[in-house]
């Protein structure tokens, strides 16, 4: 029996539509992501929040697949699994992937604002510098909250001698500098460190040490707070390549909506975080001025040497850039 010529243009459709389809369906990519803190708590909210968002707004074009925090891949190990296509993307901080790439410690030394960085190009410089690690860093949602020092011991000036001090690698040199034994302890390792007797303190920004519970083991804050605080979504500068000019371009809408979240970590949220260290029983100590002067100088000199000192071709380019 001949076939009619309307059912051979249905059996034409019929065999083409799967054809059609499959070009459409290859331009969704799911991206394996992981978080450097403990899913729920203070820092890593915002990128799940984040990743709810790229789900429900993204459908046929991006898709994340969050694997989870440090059960997942220990913090530490983030960067080269970054590197290495283990994973396409990550909450973290530059601390976290010194180990990689050295050089984007500078961020957290920087005296020119973000918004400045990203204005004036200096952000797609230190991308240059960090692709050439294998990694990419996508937004900043971390800005505006410093440094401080808890401890459990009271101290009177900018010395910490005699002390053992959990590190991590932003301040490394600016504690050894002041004195300290630093020994580097994951964070969800830090309240048995301390319950131990392992370290007498700790380095953390104003913000978060109730998450895991270290108040329960912290006696004082020293003020003033040192640095800026820094942590961002970095991408594995292979899967950021990868993407299609339409993916990367739905991406790169998300970074305003994500960074404006930085706005409320600098306000509110330091605020309530004072009052409720307060309530908690942790006392401030208040360092003399003569003392804060000489301690503050002391955290940006002995952060840029080392960024220099890791990265001799790159540091003294992104001091010029980010701390003139």
């Amino acid at each position: 029996m001949s076939l009619t010529r309307r059912s051979l243009a249905a059996l034409a459709a019929a065999v083409l539509a799967p054809m059609a389809a499959a070009p459409a369906l290859a331009q969704q990519v799911t991206l394996k992501a992981v978080n450097a803190f403990q899913e729920g708590t203070y820092y890593a909210k915002n990128f799940e929040a984040f990743v709810k968002k790229v789900n429900d707004e993204g459908k046929g074009v991006v898709q994340i697949n969050y694997l989870g925090g440090p059960k997942a891949i220990p913090t530490m190990e983030q960067g080269a699994a970054l590197r290495n296509s283990v994973v396409d993307l990550a909450n973290t901080t530059t601390s976290f992937v010194a180990g990689v790439s050295p050089e984007s410690l500078a961020l957290n030394y920087a005296t020119v604002s973000w918004a400045e960085m990203r204005r004036n190009g200096t952000v797609d410089v230190l991308n240059q510098m960090m692709m050439e690690k294998g990694l990419y860093y996508y937004a900043r949602t971390g800005d505006g909250v410093p440094y401080h020092i808890y401890l459990n011991k009271r101290v009177d000036k900018a010395d910490l001698s005699g002390l053992k001090i959990r590190i991590a690698p932003i301040y490394r040199e600016f504690f050894t500098r002041m004195g300290a034994s630093v020994m580097q302890v994951a964070p969800g390792e830090v309240y048995t460190a301390l319950d131990r007797g392992v370290v007498d303190g700790y380095g953390w920004p104003l913000l978060g040490i109730f998450d895991l519970g270290w108040h329960e083991k912290t006696k004082f804050r020293v003020d003033p707070g040192f640095y800026n605080i820094e942590l961002g979504v970095i991408f594995s500068a292979k899967t950021w390549n990868s993407l299609t000019p339409a993916q990367r371009d739905f991406m790169n809408r998300q970074v305003a909506w994500l960074e404006a979240k930085n706005v409320d970590m600098a306000g509110k949220d330091a605020a309530a975080d004072i009052k409720r260290q307060a309530d908690s029983g942790i006392q401030v100590i208040q360092l003399p001025k003569a003392e804060a002067d000489r301690m503050l100088k002391l955290s940006l000199e002995a952060g840029w040497e080392g960024v220099i000192k890791a990265s001799p071709v790159h540091g003294p380019r992104l001091r010029q850039l980010m701390a003139p």
